[in-house]
């Protein structure tokens, strides 16, 4: 794995160690068709891998990540935007775009191997997807929080309302799925959205490591077990309401709505919203 020239992130080993970096950093990480190409085979491979037992996973540059990258991604629902062929065909094409994006986020949920989150700066959309779907998270003291899906007129699909109830409880993540604001690292912590905020960067990054090598010094077996009963009851509820929500989308994704909220990302304005 560490040999493999992947195009989303890079792949290093300190000892049973397996640190996955998000790459990228003029466009601050986001999430492009590389990434949710490349995560199912990066945490496949880690997770076949007995050579690794904890995972790392961070960012590159100033930021965690911003999300999905709206410009590489926009033709996703291109066909349901032109009301003459929004019929089956081109709902059940995103539909199961949708269901295989989802992999990429459940290859990390699903890994045997803890992965322990270090974030620093900005994690938006895509990335508080990823860290919800890590065991651990650490964040630096610039950290900042937001499930912004709601801001550009969708309904986040990639596992935050699906994995958040039991990490930060149902009142918080209403709240910040419903407004869609932005929280510091101080206030992540005190949801328990993030472990522990350290001072800065590093200290995020140490942390992480730290605590995955207190995993993998444990016994492999019983680590794997500890995460699979933990898992077992919630999984299914996650699986089950990611299916629902890869529907939902399918279905009342394309409104006039989501082509004002791409035009005002791209224009550098606020939209404005008419529930159409």
């Amino acid at each position: 794995m560490t040999n493999t020239l992947w195009k989303s992130v890079t792949v290093t080993r300190i000892g049973a160690v397996a640190r996955v970096t998000l790459i990228g950093p003029a466009k601050n990480n986001a999430m492009g068709p590389d990434f949710w190409r490349e995560m199912p085979l990066v945490f496949g491979g880690l997770d076949a891998d007995p050579g690794v037992r904890a995972v790392v996973v961070t960012g590159s540059g100033r930021n965690f990540s911003y999300g999905l990258d709206l410009a590489a991604m926009s033709g996703i629902s291109g066909p349901l935007m032109d009301g003459a062929n929004n019929l089956a065909a081109p709902r059940t094409v995103l539909h199961d775009h949708i269901k295989q994006m989802q992999k990429a986020l459940n290859a990390v949920a699903d890994c045997r191997k803890p992965v322990v989150a270090a974030i620093q700066g900005r994690c938006i959309g895509g990335g508080v997807d990823l860290i919800a779907a890590c065991d651990v998270r650490y964040a630096s003291a610039d950290a900042s929080f937001s499930i912004r899906e709601v801001k550009v007129a969708i309904v986040a699909d990639m596992g935050s309302l699906q994995r958040l109830p039991a990490i930060i409880g149902d009142g918080h993540l209403r709240e910040l799925a419903l407004t869609g604001r932005d929280i510091d690292a101080a206030r992540a912590e005190r949801i328990g959205l993030v472990n522990d905020v350290l001072p800065d960067a590093e200290g995020a990054l140490a942390a992480a490591h730290a605590t995955a090598q207190e995993i993998a010094d444990n016994p492999p077996l019983v680590v794997h077990g500890v995460k699979d009963v933990l898992d077992q009851e919630r999984s299914a509820r996650v699986h089950a309401g990611l299916r629902y929500v890869a529907a939902w989308n399918a279905a009342f994704l394309a409104s006039e709505d989501l082509s004002e909220a791409m035009t005002a990302v791209f224009a550098q304005r606020s939209p404005e919203f008419k529930g159409r």
